[in-house]
């Protein structure tokens, strides 16, 4: 069960989130103008990026899920990286034995830096996605699917 309180914030975020989505799509590559409004007045123009940056962020926190901001040369346990895959750390572990993701050890643990895990889990969702076209392209050529045909 949710507190209004937490209700009432979901809905500033949804709102947010709402405002610069449009605000984006309305500018189609132009510059949109939101600002920050600091505690003595003094504004600060936010860049393109960092609006893209917090769209995405105020979308995940509206569906509910929480947002995690690491740096990307931020070193890693096992453990960490393994949960940042939705993975077992033994099977981290292994992957880090096959030479699969680069690590390096303080002391006698392994380390990972994230970019490299998040290296990983994009080349794994760009190799699934290849091999799913793969099987579709099959299925296509075999007739399994005569209403795609053009």
């Amino acid at each position: 069960m949710t507190s209004p309180t937490r209700d009432m914030t979901l809905e500033q975020v949804r709102k947010l989130a709402q405002l610069i989505t449009r605000e984006l799509g309305d500018k189609g590559g132009g510059h949109p103008l939101f600002s920050l409004l600091g505690p003595n007045h003094e504004s600060v123009r936010l860049p393109t990026e960092v609006l893209v940056l917090m769209q995405r962020m105020l979308a995940i926190l509206a569906s509910g899920d929480a947002v995690t901001v690491v740096p990307v040369h931020k070193e890693l346990t096992t453990q960490q990286a393994a949960n940042l895959l939705n993975v077992s750390r033994q099977h981290l572990v292994q992957l880090l034995d096959e030479g699969r993701i680069p690590f390096h050890r303080t002391g006698t643990h392994r380390r990972v830096y994230c970019k490299d895990v998040l290296e990983y889990r994009s080349r794994q969702k760009a190799d699934r996605r290849s091999q799913l076209d793969a099987m579709m392209r099959e299925s296509q050529d075999a007739g399994a699917y005569p209403e795609l045909d053009g």
